[in-house]
């Protein structure tokens, strides 16, 4: 199957997009993509350009459900997924302790680490002086990030502690900031849907990580699907990745982010709720490597929308 059986079923769709993050570029991008299948597919699917109006808006326009499409804070962090409670229209996507926790990577952490799962070591720099205090317990390079923003805005890898306090700054304009430990390895990512585990895509990219730019702009990124690791290893990070998004409280579709280090252990990155579903997007490359055209993939994350979480 290639297209959307029986597109009537679904009623009257509202394809949420935009919103007002940092990511809403990008979440426009990934909206109109998906508003453009649903819509060749037969679906009554509707463009809605996310504003701070939006309840009223839903609530006005009655749709039957709504496929969440937003990126990033108001969309991806339980801020929408509340109003859509409320509202009792059924939507796309994790609730609302889901989408919470795996936006916050800091909260994200802490879970896995005390569930006993693999994650790497980090620091919460709130401060200037809490920069040499990270580099002395997880040592150089680190990773820094902001806590709450994705698509790696925000992101930059340190060799020093000058280096470290710079990148705090410049990351502490989006909210609270991690340095977390740099991992020497192999970047992999593991495409969920419903209760299963899409082909593990590998990533590799001459940037230093796959940074905004190299998830977005580049032409250089390669993605490895198969991702070369063989079947057992595969499955091994399938299943982390599956029980990392569980703890979360996360469902319906998503992405769990890992790196494979040199002696073949893994761990956890961060997790997304609401992936891209762009033309360099990854879950649409890993269903595509499962047999899934584009189609049905948001089709079958369409199908999926419900409240009560």
């Amino acid at each position: 199957m290639t297209g959307i059986a029986n597109p009537e079923r679904f009623g009257a769709v509202g394809v949420l997009m935009g919103g007002w993050s940092a990511e809403r570029e990008i979440s426009l991008k990934s909206g109109l993509a998906v508003f453009e299948a649903l819509k060749s597919a037969g679906v009554d699917a509707y463009p809605v350009d996310v504003g701070r109006d939006i309840a009223g808006l839903l609530e006005r326009r009655g749709f039957d459900r709504v496929f969440v499409a937003l990126h990033g804070r108001g969309g991806e962090d339980g801020v929408i997924q509340g109003v859509l409670e409320t509202l009792q229209i059924p939507y796309t996507g994790s609730g609302v302790l889901g989408s919470a926790l795996g936006m916050d990577k800091l909260r994200s952490k802490q879970l896995w680490h005390g569930a006993g799962l693999p994650t790497p070591g980090w620091r919460l720099l709130a401060s200037a002086d809490d920069c040499a205090a990270a580099v002395e317990a997880l040592g150089l390079p680190l990773i820094v990030k902001p806590a709450l923003e994705g698509s790696s805005i925000g992101m930059s890898r340190v060799e020093t502690v000058a280096e470290l306090e710079t990148a705090r700054r410049a990351a502490s304009g989006y909210g609270p900031v991690l340095a977390e430990r740099w991992i020497d390895g192999g970047e992999y990512t593991v495409s969920l849907l419903g209760d299963r585990a899409l082909p593990v895509i590998r990533l590799e990219t001459p940037h230093a990580f796959y940074d905004y730019a190299a998830k977005y702009e580049a032409e250089d990124t390669g993605y490895h699907c198969p991702c070369g690791l063989d079947a057992g290893a595969e499955a091994g990070m399938a299943a982390l990745a599956q029980e990392a998004y569980r703890l979360l409280g996360a469902s319906g579709w998503g992405r769990v982010d890992v790196m494979r280090d040199a002696d073949g252990r893994n761990w956890l990155l961060e997790a997304n709720t609401i992936p891209g579903m762009t033309d360099h997007s990854l879950v649409p490359m890993a269903a595509a490597a499962a047999g899934m055209g584009f189609a049905e993939l948001v089709g079958e994350i369409l199908a999926t929308a419900e409240v009560g979480r």
